[in-house]
């Protein structure tokens, strides 16, 4: 795509760690062009030194819109801001990058995936695990392990910092299931290709630096209708342990599958956004006895060679993205999946906050 008329020009909201992710991917990628970077704060003019300079700025995203007309809009914002922004820009005739979760409601990603359907335009949600060939292998081995699936996973973060102003900041308006969870829930989904039928979760406020009523670490358990179990567990801020804050494990009648980071599950790593997303190894464990009950495999460990960083995966994820335009790729499992998980998810929330078990039926 070096012809400049077929580059998809792009409009960038909100420049945290996300979005300058995904600015540098388009900045740095054949195919795309930025055509104005929008932050309410300094950061956007942080970005755009990062990124050499010379890209419009703009502190109003309905003025940006307005101003650089473009084809496709990516939303890196806090999420009570996702829905307004994105009907928005499907509205102006755009293609949305949204990072996830979709809305800070269900029924604001409804209305989200509604407008992208109305609109005729794609809407591509930012599940990077999805472009993670260690994670796809992952899910794929959880696939050769049987039924039931018992799957073990979590992420807590011991922020401090600009870290933890950052999950201050997104707790005024989702807990850490919900933000995070969204991500290990969907992989659960697609490692059991069953119905989640009911979920049931704990939380509890470890900080008065959060509002009344919210809580900075969650549990949750969700069943399968085939049988299948899975929880996970999020914690964030200075007070969280780094004691088993990275548990990526699947258990099933044939045997075991686990991620084991060494480096990236390493002491002072919790709450750094590279190492969220390091597999480095999986172990296989086979559970065949033989007579005298001894296994019959070693377990295996596989070491992927394609082990992208964060900034890679975030390059893969905009290559999808222009793929899906380009292509016209059919997005609607895609976005299905998106809201399906956000469902559960704040299922999981009201169980935290009423104390009952709720039925996903």
């Amino acid at each position: 795509m070096s012809n400049q008329t077929n580059l998809l020009r792009v409009l960038v909201v909100g420049c945290g760690n996300m979005g300058a992710s995904h600015a540098t991917a388009y900045h740095t990628l054949d195919g795309f062009e930025i055509c104005g970077i929008v932050s309410t704060g300094k950061s956007k003019e942080v970005l755009n030194e990062k990124l050499g300079g010379g890209y419009p700025l703009f502190s109003s995203y309905e003025e940006a819109l307005a101003t650089t007309k473009p084809d496709a809009v990516c939303i890196s914002t806090y999420p009570d801001t996702h829905e307004a922004f994105a009907i928005k820009a499907f509205e102006s005739g755009c293609h949305v990058f949204i990072e996830k979760p979709v809305a800070d409601t269900v029924a604001g990603a409804e209305r989200v995936a509604a407008a992208a359907r109305k609109a005729g335009k794609k809407l591509v949600v930012g599940y990077i695990l999805r472009h993670h060939p260690s994670w796809e292998r992952f899910v794929q081995i959880a696939h050769e392990m049987g039924k039931p699936l018992v799957m073990r996973m979590n992420l807590n973060q011991q922020s401090h910092g600009g870290m933890w102003a950052v999950h201050r900041s997104l707790m005024k308006t989702l807990s850490p299931i919900v933000d995070c969870g969204v991500h290990y829930i969907d992989v659960m989904c697609q490692m059991t290709r069953s119905k989640p039928v009911q979920v049931s979760a704990i939380g509890a406020r470890l900080t008065e630096e959060i509002p009344a009523g919210n809580y900075n670490y969650g549990q949750l358990q969700i069943r399968f209708e085939d049988g299948s179990v899975g929880w996970y567990e999020a914690g964030w801020g200075p007070m969280i342990s780094e004691t088993a804050f990275f548990v990526k494990d699947v258990i099933g009648p044939k045997g075991s599958v686990s991620i084991v980071a060494k480096d990236a599950g390493g002491t002072g790593k919790s709450d750094s956004v590279e190492a969220h997303t390091k597999t480095e190894s999986l172990r296989v464990h086979y559970a065949d006895l033989n007579a005298d009950a001894q296994f019959v495999k070693e377990d295996t460990w596989i070491n992927l060679q394609d082990e992208p960083d964060h900034q890679e995966l975030c390059n893969r994820e905009q290559r999808y993205f222009l793929k899906a335009i380009q292509e016209d790729i059919d997005l609607t499992d895609h976005v299905a999946d998106a809201v399906n998980s956000l469902r559960i998810a704040f299922a999981c929330d009201e169980s935290v906050r009423t104390g009952k078990i709720v039925s996903l039926a």
